[in-house]
């Protein structure tokens, strides 16, 4: 298969990627502009009869459509609505309200104050999602307390750098929105299918803890100040959870009770998140303004991602990229779970090269025709639509959430490093979330073994 002169460019084109990713160029350019160069390469080639691959003017012409339809895609309408509504709740306070009292309520726990971050990132990861927001919000107000507290540096680093990520799973996640119109599928379905998954990491993460804090228990010590609670404590906190978890409520809900759309429950949360801010009394002109700059900035980078995205994709289509990859899994002779494996393996060592973007908008169209066409005995109940591929993309969006803590590109590492006394070294960063970075590999293996962890709740909730 190697031999064919037409995946000869498609080997090319990857390898030309990979290698101008490491110059600094934006991401968006390179795809855009490997897709281009390569589209004239395979038209010289085939006019020289040394390729098959078709690549012409009137194939060059389908990028036309194929850009303006990504405009007219009502889902990733949802993304800037999303992305608004995180970084207008990392406005609104909330955050700093449930640290101040969640921390009174586990400060008698050893390791109750890593325990509080955690808690405080799964909270955040249903109402935000934004990953950038969450770990610098989270290390703002808990490292210093934590180093105050006489924390040990790598427990607490990491504690920080993990419960961060976890926005990336939890619904509602941007990165299962553009996973779901990747792979046509239900973006509903991958939202209800990543609630256990999700709650799964934050489980383990909490074990860990406790479990560390008791075998290191200097290293996770006790409040000089803590007393014992009382129920005036637990009323403290259920009253500062209670907003932000009327608003996850309100935004899931409609969603899962079929009330709204993704695209319309995602405008409900941009309100609902104003709303938040201006109870809270954060609410003002710089504010807004600032919110509106920084969703249009993201929202342009991913859709600038999007349109590099699709060059790259139509032009290695084109050379029979979608080909080289079913023929290459095939030829190793692993069987349709090994091949899952083996391509869980290649995103995990992506993930430290590369963005959970680019790789969404590269591998998963590539990879979703041969998942499907994959003998795979996932229960969808009778109910979930295409379960094979909702299994898979929660299985890649699990193995994703490592690529924020992995080296050399753990953007959550570095957002964490950005907002670090000076004291701190990025090998305590490195060193903290090793540990993390095993419990998300122990929880894809574990969705990987119980496939009905993604595909029972959207079938439960379904059912006729």
């Amino acid at each position: 298969m190697f031999f064919e002169p037409e995946y000869w460019l498609v080997i090319a084109m990857f390898v030309s990627f990979i290698a101008l990713i490491f110059t600094g160029f934006p991401v968006a350019w390179v795809l855009a502009g490997v897709g281009i160069l390569f589209a004239g390469v395979g038209y010289v080639t085939d006019m020289l009869n040394w390729t098959f691959t078709g690549l012409d003017y009137n194939v060059l012409g389908m990028l036309h459509g194929r850009i303006f339809a990504i405009m007219y895609n009502w889902v990733l309408v949802a993304l800037p609505m999303f992305i608004f509504m995180g970084l207008m709740l990392d406005k609104s306070g909330v955050a700093e309200q449930m640290m101040n009292s969640m921390q009174r309520l586990f400060g008698n726990v050893k390791g109750g104050l890593a325990i509080t971050v955690t808690l405080i990132g799964i909270i955040l990861a249903a109402s935000t999602g934004i990953i950038g927001a969450s770990v610098v919000l989270l290390g703002l107000m808990s490292l210093p307390v934590m180093l105050k507290q006489n924390y040990d540096k790598p427990i607490a680093l990491g504690t920080i750098a993990a419960s961060g990520t976890l926005g990336i799973l939890i619904p509602p996640s941007i990165m299962l929105v553009i996973m779901g119109d990747q792979l046509a599928v239900s973006v509903v379905d991958l939202f209800m299918g990543a609630v256990f998954p999700g709650l799964i990491l934050g489980v383990l993460y909490i074990t860990y803890i406790i479990i560390y804090g008791i075998f290191n228990p200097e290293k996770v010590p006790l409040s000089a100040d803590h007393e014992p609670i009382g129920l005036r404590d637990v009323l403290r906190v259920m009253v500062d959870i209670l907003p932000p978890a009327f608003l996850i409520l309100t935004v899931l809900g409609s969603i899962f009770m079929g009330i709204a759309t993704v695209t319309e429950a995602s405008g409900i949360g941009a309100l609902g998140a104003v709303v938040l801010t201006i109870f809270y009394k954060r609410f003002n002109y710089s504010v807004l303004k600032e919110v509106v700059i920084n969703t249009m900035n993201t929202s342009a980078y991913i859709f600038g991602i999007f349109v590099g995205a699709t060059i790259f994709a139509l032009v290695l289509r084109e050379c029979g990229g979608d080909q080289f990859i079913e023929e290459g899994l095939n030829s190793l002779g692993l069987g349709p779970y090994g091949m899952i494996i083996a391509v869980l393996f290649i995103i995990f060592i992506l993930g430290f090269f590369l963005d959970w973007i680019e790789i969404s908008l590269i591998i998963l169209p590539l990879l979703g025709p041969v998942i499907m066409n994959l003998d795979l005995a996932v229960n969808g109940f009778g109910v979930v639509d295409n379960p094979n591929l909702v299994w898979f993309a929660l299985l890649v969006a699990v193995t994703l959430q490592t690529s924020f803590l992995t080296p050399p590109v753990g953007f959550a590492i570095f957002y964490l490093k950005g907002v670090c006394p000076p004291g701190i070294k990025l090998t305590d960063i490195y060193k903290g979330v090793v540990p993390f970075i095993i419990l998300q590999l122990i929880a894809l293996v574990l969705v990987f073994i119980f496939p009905d962890l993604v595909t029972w709740l959207p079938a439960k909730v379904y059912a006729p």
